[in-house]
């Protein structure tokens, strides 16, 4: 079974070698059918830590780090301006 993949900006990375990732979903709704973004937070491992707020980055699915980080960062898309 392959690795989950999420596209997402950082929104935090005050923590030593973590960084929570913020992922936009969009679903229309089930009734009226207006498209709704759903926003939810995942704790990220970033060994290196290259990650700074605002960046766009792109975190693959792990192994368990720690009791909240299931996460990894795989690379860095776009640098924070």
């Amino acid at each position: 079974m392959p690795k989950k993949e999420k596209t997402g900006l950082v929104i935090s990375n005050k923590m030593e070698k973590t960084v929570v990732v913020a992922v936009n979903d969009y679903e229309p709704h089930p009734k009226y059918k207006k498209i709704m973004t759903e926003t939810k937070n995942y704790v990220a491992s970033d060994v290196k830590n290259e990650c700074n707020e605002g960046d766009t980055v792109r975190i693959v699915e792990s192994k368990p780090v720690s009791k909240t980080k299931r996460w990894t960062v795989a690379e860095v898309i776009e640098r924070a301006k």
